[in-house]
């Protein structure tokens, strides 16, 4: 018999937690009658004319591997995309990788730019991917508790706090899953001020960059001067053209950045899928207008959330950003974990503990508002009916 304590390793793979997100999706899976505000992902199919055009090429049969970096022509649409929509200029030949997902760009930055001892500055509350990679890579994450009072931006302040002699890479995850914080240019340039006369990296995950609420456009920091030289920016194409099982991602980088990038991809990957390259050709050129559609349905939800959340007494900041709000449940006295279980065992609701997403996420819920708003109403009555149980009023 194989004993696996001894062979696995011991000081990464081990100690790593799985997702807390993929959990609680896992148990309402398999619960009759459950209603989810969990998972992170597009309710809308993807728009007919990009899957025309991965059918198309799979009657074409443009069926065999790309170039490591991805298709020419998909490289040159992303270059032309990140320049009208951010002011930024890639050289599609040697700047751009085409991915698979976001998560792989964030992988292979992190790989390409981390070295045993660096440390790495995480701004937490954030997606779950970050602080695993970095460990993998033998990084160390320095985690930065970002404030509800602040409404989860990363302040210049908090950001110089963090920094030692060691710190290799920022990882900047906005607009930010799980709280929809968006930073705004000012914010932005308060964090520029900080890093430019220093050798520290940026690692720029924009994937939720289309979906910013309010009249402001998305910023993204390589656009601030003395950023780009220093900015990895992660984007795709699962959040914004609801392609999530297509797996297409892309990294944008200096061109010495995106050769080791280019490489750790040739070794683990070869090259995204080809299909699915093709459809994201589509998606750049002429998806404008259905991102347009998706993201007044999302912000009609975002308010529908936000106020029905206050309303019943769970405090909750406005999201400029992403598909997601998170509500204070402070007032339960319950821990995160232990609220989200007790509302999937009583009311069949399932939300994501804030702790999920790091420590300073305890006391809050993530909740996804990429739902239809039947949906969304019958889950806040039900939320409305379990708050009335465990906390109610005097």
């Amino acid at each position: 018999m194989i004993d696996y304590d001894r062979i696995l390793n011991p000081t990464v793979v081990n100690d790593i937690k799985p997702s807390g997100i993929r959990k609680f999706f896992d148990i309402a899976a398999g619960m009759e009658g459950v209603i989810s505000l969990g998972v992170g992902e597009p309710d809308f199919p993807t728009p007919w004319h990009i899957r025309r055009e991965g059918i198309k090429s799979l009657e074409n049969s443009k069926t065999r591997y790309t170039s490591n970096a991805g298709l020419i022509e998909l490289r040159q649409e992303i270059s032309k995309y990140i320049a009208r929509r951010y002011g930024v200029r890639y050289e599609a030949d040697n700047e751009v990788l085409v991915t698979v997902g976001g998560s792989e760009g964030i992988d292979g930055a992190i790989r390409a730019l981390v070295a045993p001892g660096d440390e790495v500055i995480i701004p937490q509350p954030s997606f779950v991917c970050y602080e695993p990679i970095v460990r993998l890579a033998g990084g160390t994450p320095v985690i930065i508790e970002l404030k509800a009072e602040n409404e989860f931006r990363l302040t210049a302040d908090e950001l110089r706090g963090a920094i030692t002699d060691k710190t290799k890479l920022l990882v900047f995850p906005f607009p930010c899953n799980p709280t929809g914080a968006v930073m705004e240019k000012e914010d932005i340039e308060a964090i520029a001020d900080v890093l430019r006369d220093t050798d520290i990296c940026v690692l720029s995950d924009e994937i939720y960059s289309e979906l910013t609420y309010g009249g402001k456009r998305h910023v993204s920091i390589a656009s601030v001067e003395g950023m780009r030289e220093r900015t990895v920016l992660i984007n795709g194409f699962s959040k914004s053209y609801s392609m999530t099982g297509w797996r297409m991602g892309y990294a944008c980088a200096p061109a010495p950045i995106i050769a080791q990038m280019t490489k750790i991809h040739q070794f683990a990957i070869m090259s995204a899928p080809t299909t699915s390259q093709y459809a994201a050709v589509e998606a750049l050129r002429n998806g404008d207008d259905d991102v347009a559609t998706m993201v007044a349905e999302y912000d009609m939800r975002r308010r529908l959330v936000v106020n029905g959340f206050n309303k019943i007494g769970m405090d909750c900041f406005e999201p400029k950003g992403a598909f997601y709000c998170f509500p204070s449940i402070k007032r339960t006295g319950m821990t995160s974990e232990e609220f989200c279980e007790e509302l999937l065992r009583s009311k069949k609701v399932a939300v994501v503990p804030g702790s999920a997403f790091g420590k300073s996420g305890e006391g809050f819920v993530r909740v996804s508002y990429c739902y239809s708003t039947d949906h969304i109403k019958e889950a806040l009555s039900r939320i409305e009916e379990f708050l009335e149980e465990v906390c109610p009023k005097a």
